[in-house]
């Protein structure tokens, strides 16, 4: 029978909650919330499954370098939610914007293929269930403002670019409080 491991690192902003498939160490459910709230987030097919305590290594790797300001990882861990066509397409190309970069809703809408679906993007965003291994939280306003983060609000989203040495948003600001 397939198990759900679970385990809760202490980070910056928050414990981080993570839940991934035992058997192949698939992260199902991520995020900046209690065990009971991350585990609605899981598809339906898999929250009648058992919950363990541990760890999957290569999480653990992740999330310690992204606290020590190297978020590249993050996009390294095997990762899977549920979503249409649209959604997996943001999701995906959120997974290669580097760590320490950020992007636009309008420009996450193109790297997903559809350069006019800037608003389904900010809707990708917050149904983003594996935060920060689909990390929403390179995902800022055309205007430079840090704009919504459901885990956390905008202040963690800003510590999070902040430690991965994220700038752009920061210049943006300015620019865009300049005009």
């Amino acid at each position: 029978m397939t198990q759900l491991m679970t385990h809760t690192y202490a980070t910056p902003f928050g414990d981080l909650t993570v839940i991934a498939t035992a058997e192949d160490g698939v992260v199902r459910a991520s995020g900046f919330r209690t065990l009971a709230a991350t585990a609605e987030t899981l598809p339906t097919r898999l929250r009648r499954l058992p919950l363990g305590e541990g760890e999957v290594p290569q999480v653990t790797r992740a999330i310690e370098a992204w606290l020590e300001g190297d978020g590249s990882l993050l996009g390294d861990v095997k990762a899977e939610q549920d979503g249409g066509p649209f959604h997996q397409a943001a999701w995906a190309a959120l997974r290669t914007v580097p760590s320490g970069v950020a992007v636009s809703y309008q420009e996450l809408a193109e790297l997903a293929g559809s350069p006019r679906a800037s608003r389904a993007a900010g809707s990708a965003c917050a149904r983003n269930a594996l935060a920060p291994f689909v990390p929403c939280h390179r995902v800022i306003k055309s205007g430079g403002e840090l704009g919504y983060y459901g885990f956390g609000g905008a202040d963690a989203k800003g510590a999070m670019l902040a430690l991965e040495g994220a700038t752009q948003f920061i210049e943006r600001t300015q620019l865009a409080a300049a005009r």
